[in-house]
């Protein structure tokens, strides 16, 4: 009987940062498709996310919402401006779910934080509030000012 030398694991450098911002471009999740999102595609994407998180980076990912509405394109088409843009703004949170779904399969906490106040998907997004260290998953807009608030746990 002969013993079995185990290879030396490979030692991985650290991280050259700890805390990245990701943006994701909404017609990154359509896939081959024209529009929508295509499940394999996010996923795909989350298990990407997954490998850098797992180095013990935190991630927070902008996701865009232009592969469902563009707020620009519908304000061309007359529609007022404000309402196209909020149109753009809840395309982003649907993505921003998506992506949640995806992670959270995969085990990474997330949290989706959004300008537009929807307390049963995704938490208010206040410039003043300190983000815990998760995956925070936010579409792109400006936070407004609100009180300091600590995240309660999920």
């Amino acid at each position: 009987m002969t013993d079995a030398v185990s290879p030396a694991p490979v030692a991985r450098p650290a991280p050259a940062y700890t805390r990245v911002m990701l943006k994701i471009s909404g017609e990154a999740l359509m896939g081959d498709q024209g529009y929508g999102l295509h499940p394999p595609t996010v996923e795909r994407i989350a298990a990407e996310v997954k490998t850098v998180h797992d180095l013990g980076v935190e991630i927070c990912m902008v996701i865009g919402g232009g592969n469902i509405f563009r707020g620009l394109q519908g304000s061309a088409q007359g529609m007022e401006r404000t309402t196209a843009d909020y149109m753009g703004m809840l395309a982003t949170v649907m993505n921003a779910l998506a992506m949640q779904a995806s992670l959270e399969a995969l085990g990474i906490h997330t949290r989706v934080i959004s300008a537009i106040r929807m307390d049963e998907v995704a938490r208010a997004a206040c410039a003043s509030s300190p983000l815990a260290p998760a995956i925070p998953i936010s579409p792109p807009t400006p936070p407004p000012r609100c009180a300091p608030t600590r995240w309660p746990a999920r």
